[in-house]
């Protein structure tokens, strides 16, 4: 094949490399994980192989996964109807169950598992594993949806001193033992603002921010928070993505260094966004 690299290629990109490694090195990187990038089993692969890379090379990498989909998959073979306000899903009860299990059961074994066969290392976490997530209704009529509270990072920081990588599921708990769907993307943002962590990755199904939503050409690759404001009045940053800008600007504001939103549809789109001069999506700063 006329695009395989030939060795002496290979160790120009080793080398180009070498900066970032360092860069990196015992640094600590949050990476949220969620969408449809997590239902194809041939990019969920490339996306733990990436994750396991930077684990060897002394990155202490973080997982955080949501998992929409599967939810609403289990909640549909119940008979049971899902209800979105803003974008939250209206939690019951026996929903907020069903969320627990689908994510610190079957999502997070199943991607410890696969970290494994790899050749990683890997320890399933929840929000609710050493009262990592304090939550607290958003509303009632969201129901069981949580604000977060508090975040004790302490379980995190356990796990990654004994050399493994910390799977995240983001359910939450309160001092009356509820347990509390929490949304993915600020539940990364809080974490990798609490752990004051180098940089914190989103991996989503679109490219980046566009100027243009139909327009690939015109991906945003870096944006200063302070300009975020005007681009979602001009209608640039819409819907679904105002809400993720937002974790983003939170992150940068509780002290992550570099925030990031990536097409995770990519093959290996963590690595060329931690280790290469180009990067890939939009950068915040």
């Amino acid at each position: 094949m006329e695009n395989e690299l030939t060795t002496a290629q290979r160790a120009k990109v080793l080398i180009e490399a070498l900066p970032y490694i360092q860069q990196y090195n015992n640094k600590i990187i949050v990476i949220k994980y969620g969408g449809s990038t997590m239902v194809n089993e041939g990019l969920q692969r490339a996306v733990m192989g990436d994750i396991v890379l930077l684990s060897l090379i002394g990155v202490k990498a973080v997982l955080v996964h949501g998992g929409g989909p599967e939810i609403n998959e289990a909640l549909n073979k119940m008979g049971k109807k899902t209800e979105f306000i803003g974008g939250l899903r209206v939690t019951d009860q026996e929903t907020a169950q069903v969320v627990q299990m689908v994510l610190a059961g079957k999502i997070s074994k199943n991607l410890v598992n696969l970290i494994g066969n790899i050749g990683g290392r890997a320890i399933g976490l929840s929000g609710i594993d050493g009262q990592m997530i304090e939550a607290r209704k958003m509303s009632e009529e969201l129901g069981f949806v949580g604000d977060i509270v508090n975040v004790n990072t302490q379980p995190i920081l356990d796990v990654l001193e004994k050399g493994y990588i910390p799977v995240i599921s983001t359910v939450g708990f309160d001092r009356e033992g509820n347990c509390y769907n929490i949304n993915a993307d600020t539940a990364a943002a809080r974490i990798a603002g609490t752990l004051k962590a180098e940089s914190l990755i989103n991996m989503t199904d679109i490219a980046g921010l566009l100027r243009d939503k139909n327009d690939p050409k015109s991906l945003i690759s870096k944006l200063n928070v302070s300009d975020a404001p005007q681009l979602i009045r001009d209608g640039v940053i819409s819907g679904g993505m105002i809400p993720k800008v937002n974790c983003c600007i939170e992150a940068i504001r509780r002290g992550v260094k570099k925030v990031f939103i990536i097409d995770g549809r990519i093959p290996h789109s963590i690595l060329i966004e931690v280790l290469t001069d180009e990067g890939i999506g939009t950068m915040f700063v």
